[in-house]
């Protein structure tokens, strides 16, 4: 039988199971009812309720409705802040927001800055415009025009456009790129020859996936924009690189020997053509000087054949002059035999001429001049007449010439 039926261990009636009496006595726990009124009354206090069952025994019910009104109103003011809460967000400054309302995107896309919007109303989704992105696909076994096969690895670098095709046109953009760009790839690879893929024609593959990507990605109305295409690397397969290898290397060294022996022809030939006109300008001076030289002997010996008919002793003895005075001045050496015996005398005009064009005054050197000549005077034989001039007795230059 349950512990507080009647009849029940006599007078236990009055205890509770915890060992507590039911009417006296703090040991038991406090009652559940009064702890329910307290709680009524708190939150009644809390959001404007009144005070009258404070002094009042009022039934079972009038406290449940009590309690049933404060509680909905703070569960519906906390729900409230919270849901007001969840609708800020924060827009960075290389962010752009995306606001749809029910469904229906908004006219114009949310700039940088603290906003908010009504939860559960407006989803807002926030796309970074500035930020650039990379991919890279590496594709393997790629089949060329040539019939080769070669692995090729391609760099994607894009930007995010239009954010509202991103976030709207597409249900995944980021998919949508990869097979796009799958697709370009194995486009262009399959329409060049392996040769250039791996060699020269890598900047204009480039060029060509990302104008074919870009195009994709405008059909698809992804909002993406391309912005470089780079191509990582090219190489053939593992079973056949050695040999690929090798004729690389080699279509290089044929390069290179072909640049040498262009520099080393560039170098020549203008080389060439500049000693060859130098050596025909050289011909063409010495022809005009030998020419005119010629013309100008030819005409001195006329205009000297015509004194000479006027007065052949004169002439003849001015023209035996001027041979001796040009000789004498090539020479600077000159042995003079001296009268009565054979002894010979030599004048170092050498260093008497560099005494003598030391001195920058014309007087002075005419002075220098009378000096060697009085200083030669005694050594020279007189002329037997005045008009003659004994060559025996002439002096011998150092070339060995006798005139």
């Amino acid at each position: 039988m349950a512990w507080n039926e009647p009849g029940n261990n006599g007078n236990d009636n009055d205890k509770d199971p915890w060992g507590g009496g039911r009417k006296g006595g703090d040991q038991g726990p406090p009652d559940i009812d009064e702890v329910v009124r307290n709680l009524t009354k708190k939150f009644n206090s809390l959001f404007g309720g009144g005070g009258s069952g404070s002094g009042s025994t009022g039934s079972s019910s009038g406290g449940g409705g009590g309690l049933s009104a404060g509680l909905i109103a703070g569960l519906v003011v906390v729900v409230a802040v919270v849901w007001a809460f969840m609708g800020v967000y924060i827009v960075d400054a290389a962010e752009r927001a995306v606001v749809l309302r029910f469904g229906k995107v908004l006219d114009a896309t949310v700039g940088p800055g603290l906003h908010w919007n009504p939860p559960l109303v407006d989803e807002v989704s926030l796309v970074n415009v500035s930020e650039l992105n990379a991919k890279t696909y590496e594709n393997r076994a790629m089949l060329t025009t040539d019939e080769n096969i070669i692995d090729i690895a391609v760099t994607v670098q894009y930007l995010i456009q239009d954010p509202v095709k991103y976030v709207i046109a597409v249900q995944d953009p980021e998919l949508s790129l990869d097979n796009a760009s799958e697709s370009a790839i194995r486009h262009v690879v399959g329409g060049n020859f392996m040769d250039q893929i791996l060699t020269t024609g890598r900047d204009r593959i480039a060029a060509d996936v990302q104008e074919r990507l870009q195009d994709y990605m405008n059909v698809y109305n992804t909002g993406i924009l391309v912005s470089q295409v780079n191509v990582v690397d090219a190489q053939p397969p593992d079973a056949v690189r050695p040999a690929f290898d090798d004729v690389i290397r080699a279509r290089e060294d044929e390069q290179r020997v072909q640049n040498q022996a262009q520099q080393y022809s560039n170098q020549i030939i203008p080389e060439a053509r500049g000693e060859a006109q130098r050596r025909i300008e050289s011909a063409n001076a010495y022809k005009e000087q030998v020419v005119a030289q010629a013309t100008g002997d030819a005409s001195r010996f006329d205009q000297l054949l015509t004194e000479y008919v006027k007065s052949p002793e004169v002439t003849r003895q001015r023209l035996y002059i001027d041979s001796i005075e040009d000789v004498m001045t090539a020479s600077s050496k000159i042995m003079v035999d001296v009268q009565g015996g054979n002894n010979m005398l030599f004048l170092p005009l050498d260093k008497l001429m560099e005494q003598s064009t030391s001195s920058i005054d014309a007087n002075s050197s005419n002075n220098d001049l009378r000096n060697l000549a009085d200083q030669l005077a005694p050594f020279l034989p007189a002329p037997n007449s005045a008009n003659s001039i004994d060559r025996s007795r002439l002096p011998v230059t150092g070339r060995g010439n006798r005139p």
